[in-house]
């Protein structure tokens, strides 16, 4: 496992959020709770490289 760190933003409160990516793992899908809203964030990751990942941070009824 090799842990990332990518920022984005809360879709409900938009405050920065920072979360931690596994770069060993191409596609995932999950939902985390934002850590100032608590709302439930739809949290979509692509890693193509360590340094080309494409992060997808929705709310739960997008």
């Amino acid at each position: 496992m090799n842990l990332v760190e990518k920022n984005s933003f809360c879709p409900y409160c938009g405050e920065p959020i920072t979360l931690l990516i596994d770069s060993s793992l191409s596609e995932q899908n999950y939902v985390e709770d934002c850590e100032v809203c608590c709302k439930p964030m739809v949290i979509q990751v692509s890693v193509f490289t360590e340094d080309d990942i494409i992060l997808d941070v929705k709310s739960e009824n997008d």
